[in-house]
């Protein structure tokens, strides 16, 4: 039947059932049923990163040792909790996928490269360092090694990796609240960024480093320049990313909005901040890169304590697979944080990307 003769009701109907399709809904009407080679390529894909894990303990179990090993199992157990994820991973993809939910399943096989890759670089790590020595012990350390320091030493890596999430984040929220403040004022205001532009434009090719003497001279205590020297990085890439963000917007919607009686306050946080998002929450995760560089760079010139200052202190003993330990440690919190600042972009800016609640 013609949609100009339908029942009203009916082309009602029809309109919002559309409307109320997600974009995974979409995405699964839109996909074409896969054939029987697909299918097992998929598959195939999927277990890859499990073969790829047996190859890794092959590898580490099976060819002999270049140096001496002590407590080998360590690193084992450590691959065999890896290989264990993966496949609990995978049977929550699989039986959401029975309930209809694909997302995790399409995330997994998204990944599956990425997991086999890793386990064959672990694998070639092992070889060239513990297995053929091609990478001279202990300057840089085995995975084993590695596993067994940052387990003996625990109990302090665990405290200063207290000590530097304590003062990323203390400096990284003053800097991105002040950089959030300074930037809406220069974006929106002209006379504003008539007077912060120049210490902007000042302050922002000074290398975070060059500040770390000038800091341990000025700062009444070492912890307190340490979170000048990162909320300084912070604000800077928070305000230029804030003031670009609200310069952009068109000018339009500022007439729009006079137009139907807004105030000032209701320019700034109705139309200015919602349309400079993208570039704010940018700007934080050019922060966060920013942060996370100043900590090491303070801890380990200055701070008594955190993972920065950690390294340098197991380096001058020539403890390098505490050193290394130290290193994947804070990897992985910056990965950690990188990603939980990624869902909350995700979060804010779903009406962009398309994802609904």
């Amino acid at each position: 039947m013609p949609e100009d003769i339908r029942p009203k009701s009916e082309n009602k109907a029809g309109r919002t059932g559309l409307e109320n399709l997600t974009r995974q809904q979409l995405r699964e009407l839109e996909t074409k049923e896969m054939t029987r080679a697909q299918k097992v390529l998929e598959r195939m894909i999927l277990l890859l990163p499990d073969v790829c894990g047996i190859v890794a303990v092959l590898e580490y179990r099976l060819l002999p040792d270049n140096s001496m090993n002590q407590n080998p199992n360590t690193y084992l157990a450590f691959l065999i909790l890896l290989i264990a994820a993966y496949n609990i991973y995978g049977a929550v993809a699989g039986l959401r996928r029975l309930r209809g939910d694909k997302r995790v399943y399409e995330n997994l096989r998204y990944r599956a490269p990425l997991f086999s890759a890793l386990f064959l670089l672990l694998a070639f790590y092992d070889y060239l360092t513990l297995k053929t020595g091609i990478l001279t012990q202990p300057f840089v350390p085995c995975l084993n090694f590695v596993a067994n320091a940052a387990w003996k030493d625990r109990a302090m890596i665990w405290d200063c990796t207290l000590h530097t999430l304590w003062l990323l984040m203390l400096g990284y929220t003053i800097g991105v609240a002040l950089g959030l403040v300074t930037g809406i004022a220069c974006g929106y205001s002209k006379r504003c960024r008539y007077w912060v532009d120049p210490i902007i434009k000042f302050l922002g090719p000074i290398p975070t480093s060059t500040w770390i003497p000038i800091m341990m001279v000025v700062a009444s205590s070492l912890f307190g320049g340490a979170v000048f020297i990162i909320a300084l990085g912070s604000w800077f890439a928070v305000t230029v990313a804030s003031m670009t963000g609200i310069s952009n917007v068109d000018k339009d919607f500022f007439d729009a909005a006079k137009t139907l009686g807004a105030s000032e306050r209701q320019l700034v946080f109705r139309v200015a901040i919602p349309h400079a998002m993208p570039s704010i929450l940018q700007g934080c995760t050019q922060a966060m890169s920013s942060s996370c560089t100043a900590i090491m760079i303070a801890e380990m010139l200055g701070v008594k304590s955190g993972l920065g200052w950690y390294m340098n202190w197991s380096k001058s003993w020539a403890s390098y697979d505490k050193m290394f330990a130290a290193l994947f440690v804070i990897c992985v919190i910056f990965t950690i944080v990188t990603k939980g600042l990624d869902l909350i972009k995700r979060r804010v800016l779903r009406w962009q990307i398309g994802v609904e609640k």
